[in-house]
């Protein structure tokens, strides 16, 4: 799954009778659900949100360990943390998430963090909180199962009143590439209940959300009985036409045509599939671990097309891996040429402790040809999310009204089905209805419109 860091911030009405917890959540969508699950553990066993952790009386970073700069930036602010405990000798920090499940104990030795917990501890958090403010002493949970879902839980949205809900339907990955540490983080690959996801997708949809994205490191091989992802995908879409249906991530390697049809088949399931290819060559796909080739990642694409022409494709590229040479470069764009992605994510390799690579492949790619070729990538996509938006000049699209510009706050921003970004002026309308809009104009980022009556 493409990953960033991200901050979510909330503003909620403070209850001065319970204790507070602040959560800071960084990395992907899965880890945004995760947080939402563990406010729903949380404000069962008695506590409230807060948006300052200066009101806190309970800290957590829920965290990503994906990319080495991911964990510096935590460890940074775990510094942070160890200034405002000074402040205030009562608050308890704790570390949850991927890097909790990488660095366990070691994590305790920071004199900012209390306490400990892995991806499948969650509902073992009122249990270490409370023994951590009898006893004092530091707790950890970093055990992984092979079932734990957290299907029963329903998730407390961080953001009430929101557009867009992300909805985990499975958890873990059986899939091994060789860079990542997905699967030593999140355990194997088990899928949900599809009654809960359902009832999960009900409920958002009553609250006023309008848009769901259904996540999983490799949701094409979601099964759970005898569904599938293509069966799980057209239930969630007959919740209501007026809701939008997204999907993330997909692995070329189990994108089936049946997915493909079932996704034409309905217009609220959205024209946006992101296909991360990590590389263009053979051989470094075979040292990656992906199990698909050059030449069938592009016959899936083929497909894509064939089946949903206005279906926007999007990827993960990863520039520098071990051993890449020049050619093996070169293989890379001349597939992103070939593909003409809409965009992509794009970095340089970072090796992570306790991989496969990290264990049998020396990181033998100089740091100075990784940055030159990292920047050859992102020109190259640049140009060519340019050209994907200049196409759009002229036609019209049904968007959903997620927020205001981050420029203006007389100006709406939403998406097309295709996931790209519109902004047009406001007319009178507000978040969370859908308008129809024509391109005027674009940047490479971008699409600014104006509003069809």
């Amino acid at each position: 799954m493409a990953s960033s860091i991200n901050f979510r911030s909330v503003r909620p009405v403070l209850d001065s009778a319970a204790p507070h917890v602040f959560i800071e959540t960084y990395g992907c969508q899965m880890n945004v659900n995760d947080s939402e699950v563990v406010l729903s553990i949380l404000q069962g066993a008695g506590f409230t949100l807060c948006s300052q952790p200066e009101d806190a009386t309970l800290v957590l970073i829920n965290t990503c360990a994906i990319r080495d700069n991911a964990e510096q930036r935590i460890l940074g602010r775990l510094d942070f943390y160890r200034l405002l405990k000074k402040k205030n000798p009562r608050l308890i920090v704790g570390v949850l998430g991927c890097m909790a499940e990488r660095l366990k104990d070691s994590l305790l030795e920071h004199p900012a963090v209390d306490l400990v917990a892995g991806p499948d501890a969650y509902r073992d958090l009122p249990r270490l909180i409370g023994i951590l403010g009898s006893s004092g002493s530091k707790q950890i949970n970093t055990l992984l199962s092979h079932e734990e879902t957290y299907a029963d839980i329903s998730p407390v949205r961080m953001d009430p009143g929101g557009v867009s809900a992300f909805i985990s339907i499975m958890r873990g990955c059986n899939n091994v590439c060789s860079y990542c540490v997905v699967p030593y983080t999140r355990g194997a690959e088990r899928s949900r209940d599809p009654e809960s996801i359902l009832r999960e997708v009900g409920e958002v949809f009553d609250a006023g959300y309008r848009e769901v994205t259904l996540l999983g490191q490799n949701v094409d091989s979601y099964r759970y009985g005898d569904t599938g992802f293509a069966q799980l995908l057209a239930r969630v879409a007959q919740v209501s036409p007026q809701l939008r249906v997204r999907f993330s991530t997909s692995h070329p390697k189990d994108m089936k045509d049946e997915v493909l049809l079932t996704m034409a088949s309905y217009p609220n399931i959205c024209r946006h599939i992101h296909l991360p290819v990590q590389s263009g060559s053979n051989a470094i796909l075979e040292k990656m671990g992906r199990r698909h080739t050059r030449e069938w990642y592009l016959e899936r694409v083929a497909r894509i097309r064939e089946v949903m022409p206005d279906c926007a494709i999007t990827t993960d590229v990863i520039a520098g891996f071990c051993s890449e040479t020049e050619d093996d470069f070169e293989d890379t764009l001349d597939l992103m040429r070939t593909v003409r992605f809409d965009a992509a994510f794009m970095f340089q390799y970072s090796e992570r402790p306790g991989t496969k690579a990290a264990r049998h492949f020396p990181d033998d790619v100089p740091p100075q040809a990784k940055t030159e070729r990292l920047e050859k990538i992102i020109a190259l996509q640049s140009e060519m999310s340019l050209e994907s938006n200049r196409r759009d000049l002229g036609r019209c699209f049904e968007v959903l009204i997620e927020g205001h510009s981050k420029k203006s706050d007389a100006d709406l921003m939403g998406r097309t089905s295709q996931n790209k970004a519109c902004v047009f002026p406001a007319a009178g309308h507000a978040i969370g209805e859908y308008v129809t809009v024509r391109v005027l104009s674009c940047t490479a980022a971008t699409l600014l419109c104006e509003i069809v009556d």
